[in-house]
């Protein structure tokens, strides 16, 4: 290598992808905009969008956490310890490893990022990390802590409307979503593996707020 050349030039010769990623990723892009161009002939795409940023913010990772934290700490029932936990840790797992992804990838996004919240490698476009926390909390709350089933639908929706969302405000890119939505499901396999039983949730809220820790509700 040229010793002359300026650093952002060797920057760029390194990040070269090989030609037959560059071709998916051609393809990608172009099946995305005539994705969403074919889908904005709907009435309820069209209106689907229009609810686009409330999706963004609903499905968040700062969002979600910092709500979490305040019903967890609110919502003071130890029969629930057990959900709690085991979601925030699954919430956890889901942000270190979009994190980790992002940085490694750093597939840029279709068009510039205007989230006031998209800091770090959260600024990269691959994968989702709406369509993951999304997918992973759908699987969560039918699969690993089933809710009533009544409101199975309405989180089934929520969670495709939020991967719908990605592609209409043009935040990402088909593969990305796809990449994404098959994280979510990796990561509620990874937490049914490492499942925290009652006893180490209630271990673990002990640690978080004596406050919340009720003598003799654990066997030890």
């Amino acid at each position: 290598m040229d010793k002359g050349m300026n650093p952002t030039t060797r920057l760029d010769e390194k990040r070269q992808l090989p030609p037959a990623l560059e071709k998916i990723l051609a393809i990608d892009v172009k099946l995305t905009k005539q994705f969403v161009s074919f889908m904005l002939n709907f009435l309820p795409m069209r209106s689907l969008r229009n609810h686009c940023r409330l999706l963004e913010v609903s499905c968040h990772g700062i969002v979600i956490l910092v709500l979490w934290f305040i019903l967890t700490w609110l919502i003071d029932n130890p029969d629930l310890y057990e959900m709690q936990i085991n979601l925030l840790f699954g919430l956890l797992i889901d942000i270190v490893l979009v994190a980790c992804i992002k940085a490694a990838t750093r597939r840029r996004r279709p068009t510039v990022n205007d989230d006031p919240f998209s800091i770090g490698p959260d600024k990269f476009s691959f994968p989702s990390g709406h369509a993951s926390r999304a997918v992973f909390m759908a699987t969560f709350f039918t699969l690993l802590s089933p809710v009533s089933i009544l409101f199975w639908p309405p989180i089934i929706a929520w969670a495709v409307a939020v991967c719908l969302s990605r592609l209409l405000m043009y935040r990402h890119h088909i593969l990305d979503v796809t990449a994404g939505a098959l994280l979510g499901l990796l990561e509620a396999f990874i937490l049914y593996i490492l499942w925290c039983d009652n006893e180490t949730s209630l271990w673990i809220m002990k640690i978080l707020s004596d406050d919340k820790y009720v003598e003799g509700q654990t066997g030890i």
